[in-house]
């Protein structure tokens, strides 16, 4: 393999593997009857509830989109429309669909500025998971594990011991819940540092600027979603913070005094804890008043890292996204309501 070839590789492995560990806070809106969207490498993917579209800037400039048909969960199996189910079900498909948009976003940046890609190429690419990208989430799911989990719980058991006081059931899985905190605080920002994250939160803004101004009811262009807001109630980044919230409250009420117990704890109740915090952003996202919404107010504050101002061409990129998504759509027999 050529060198530069080599490199290039090897950088989008690496930016795919950083990307894999932002992909819940990148992630946005609700698949039921909402738009939403998910930005990727040098592109964004918007999401209808029956369609889906990602878009991608190849190296030359050129804006390269595949689209697919999507089924609901609830479409599929009436059990996950159901209050807590219905956000695992959410989440695993935004998951799902967004490992497929990042590797189709890998796949357009590997190749040569010019080269031509064939139609029906391009609309199945990321269709199958290449054995790079399975050991990139098994990388990811160890490291999620290791860093939000088995670390905040080693560094607190540390701290217990170290300070008595701070052994007790609340005392302990606060501070336990402090440091996962601040180590998300910490990942997201540093990773603000690094040039290609940092255009990968340029698009996460242009992908929300887009969604404001779909649901605006105005003309969808560049000029009227640059006027729009960044920062939306219906992101990945408000989710994770909710999520670590909720984490913290549930391990309050939960018993254990050994280390391998609370740490099963904390594994076992993930689905548990995804589920509610779903629900709350749901909730919060329609009743702006309410104290649900007060608990994703931090995470409003902390897309100021993980969403940056759009330039035009991030712009233009969503805006392709989302109407080759809602064009789809019209074909598919969706309702969307505009919320």
């Amino acid at each position: 393999m050529p060198q530069p070839q080599l490199l290039r590789r090897t950088r989008a492995l690496c930016r795919q593997l950083l990307h894999l560990q932002l992909l819940i806070a990148l992630e946005s809106g609700e698949s039921e009857i909402l738009v939403g969207g998910q930005a990727v490498m040098e592109g964004v993917m918007m999401r209808a509830p029956h369609s889906y579209a990602v878009t991608v800037r190849r190296p030359d400039g050129e804006l390269i989109t595949t689209t697919r048909p999507l089924t609901r969960p609830a479409e599929r199996h009436k059990y996950w429309g159901w209050p807590l189910l219905r956000g695992l079900a959410t989440l695993g498909q935004a998951m799902a669909l967004g490992v497929r948009a990042l590797r189709f976003s890998s796949d357009q940046l590997l190749h040569e500025p010019g080269e031509q890609k064939e139609p029906a190429e391009a609309s199945a690419a990321g269709e199958v998971t290449s054995w790079g990208m399975i050991a990139s989430i098994g990388i990811s799911l160890a490291f999620f594990v290791a860093f939000y989990k088995l670390v905040p719980l080693l560094a607190a058991t540390e701290i217990a011991h170290r300070v008595p006081m701070l052994s007790g059931q609340i005392a302990f899985n606060t501070v336990d819940g402090v440091i996962r905190i601040a180590l998300f605080l910490l990942f997201i920002g540093g990773l603000a540092l690094l040039p290609d994250i940092r255009r990968v939160y340029q698009y996460h803004g242009a992908e929300h600027k887009v969604v404001f101004n779909f649901e605006s009811g105005k003309p969808v262009d560049v000029e009227h979603a640059r006027t729009f807001t960044t920062l939306h109630p219906r992101c990945g980044t408000s989710f994770m913070i909710v999520i670590m919230l909720i984490a913290m409250a549930f391990y309050i009420l939960i018993p254990a005094q050994s280390f391998l117990m609370r740490l099963v704890i904390r594994i076992a109740l993930l689905p548990v804890i995804a589920g509610l915090s779903y629900e709350v952003i749901r909730f919060g996202a329609r009743h702006s008043q309410s104290v649900f919404a007060l608990l994703a107010r931090p995470g409003l504050w902390l897309q100021r890292i993980t969403t940056q101002e759009p330039n035009t061409e991030q712009l233009e990129c969503s805006i392709r996204s989302l109407r080759e998504a809602m064009a789809l759509e019209q074909t598919q027999g969706g309702e969307l309501v505009i919320s």
